[in-house]
């Protein structure tokens, strides 16, 4: 691989490890804390909610200035953050500190994922579009397999407060990394025109592309779908593993590394096999519900693994399909800004489901909410199983 496109990837993978830790130790911390997977339900719905409600701002800021740019505040600016909350955490005390954090944070890292999503159609042009997207995975990947170990190793030694002065430096080797990407590049991006106005304006153009494109409909119900099983078991794994099945805290960061495993397994063939969209959808579509399914009626650890892999590992082949139908329907004019609110649209169901999860576990029962919501993305899944996209016909049809 050339050594820009090797910087490129470190850079996203040292990103993602410092953003992993802050998101393990959230759910960890507050269900530790107060010994309640309704809490910690909600603990998620505050911290995943702001980062995905910043989509559309974020990708209109990419059409508007240099992608490049933005990655570089939003990587030293959550440097920033950090030290800042640990500040704060030692005048005050509390552990809302570290769900302000990740909230925060997730704001700036919606601005460095879209900031990429902007960059990489232009940066890898010996490579399908496909393949790039299955390397950039497969960075992204590894920071997931290595924030839960990392995180539980560094719990061990220290404090909640000491491990995010650790993120804040990763952070920090991130932005070193882009730097050297960027003076040994030397990539010229096209820059459009764009209206000064930067929130209405973008929001008019973004909506009129998914009312015209039949494709861009269908893509963003069925990862309504997906990440309402996402945000469950994003939001439930912790009280699962610890609470239900009395696994330990190690136990715990080794399902969520095994899942990171899977997942680049599987990308690592996607990158290596040309696959139609459609297949690649229906395939990542039906594994992930199936995975749900598995999770809410297992009857111990052995079996919710195996449902918790399927979700996780077919997550990103769902992704790699997802974002594939983007590329090719959505104007480069526009990209940005209307891949934002795609996004926006497409992660709204997890800090929902994590927010039905705080309402319903403590009455209903976690895994009946699980349940519940598996039924739910059946369903939607079933309606493009049946009749398909209007104007795409059989290429771009999931299943």
């Amino acid at each position: 691989m050339r050594k820009d496109y090797l910087a490129f990837f470190i850079s996203l993978f040292l990103s993602r490890l410092a953003d992993q830790i802050l998101l393990f130790i959230v759910p960890l911390v507050v269900f530790q804390t107060t010994k309640s997977a309704s809490w910690a339900g909600l603990a998620f719905f505050a911290e995943s909610l702001p980062r995905f409600l910043a989509f559309p701002l974020c990708g209109a800021l990419c059409d508007k200035f240099s992608p490049i740019r933005m990655l570089h505040i939003s990587q030293v600016y959550r440097a920033l953050l950090c030290v800042v909350v640990v500040a704060l955490y030692a005048l005050f005390g509390g552990i809302a500190w570290v769900v302000v954090l990740s909230a925060l944070c997730g704001v700036l890292t919606t601005q460095g994922i879209m900031a990429r999503e902007v960059l990489m159609p232009h940066i890898f042009q010996h490579y399908s579009y496909t393949k790039t997207l299955s390397y950039s995975q497969i960075a992204d990947q590894t920071g997931l397999v290595l924030g839960p170990l990392a995180a539980t190793l560094l719990l061990e030694v220290w404090a909640w407060h000491w491990v995010v002065l650790w993120v804040a430096g990763l952070f920090l080797l991130a932005d070193i990394s882009m730097r050297i990407w960027q003076r040994i590049s030397h990539i010229a991006l096209k820059v459009f025109e764009q209206h000064q106005d930067i929130w209405l304006q973008p929001l008019r153009i973004a909506f009129g592309h998914i009312r015209e494109r039949d494709e861009l409909k269908k893509i963003i119900t069925l990862a309504v779908g997906v990440n309402l099983i996402v945000g469950v078991t994003l939001a439930t794994s912790a009280a699962m593993v610890i609470g239900q099945y009395s696994a330990s805290k190690d136990a715990y960061a080794g399902l969520q590394a095994a899942g990171a495993v899977t997942t680049i397994a599987i990308l690592f063939l996607l990158a290596r096999i040309a696959l139609p969209l459609g297949r690649l959808g229906g395939v990542a579509y039906s594994m992930i519900t199936v995975g749900a399914f598995i999770c809410a009626l297992s009857p111990n650890l052995g079996a919710y693994v195996l449902g918790f892999l399927l979700i996780v590992g077919f997550d990103k082949m769902f992704n790699v399909y997802m974002r594939g139908i983007r590329q090719r329907v959505v104007p480069p004019q526009d990209f940005g800004k209307t891949v934002g609110v795609i996004t926006m649209l497409n992660n709204l169901s997890q800090p929902l489901a994590g927010l039905m999860v705080a309402l319903l576990a403590a009455p209903l029962g976690t895994q009946r909410v699980v349940l519940f919501l598996a039924v739910l993305t059946t369903l939607l899944g079933t309606r493009f199983a049946k009749t398909g996209s209007p104007r795409a016909a059989s290429s771009d049809r999931p299943f």
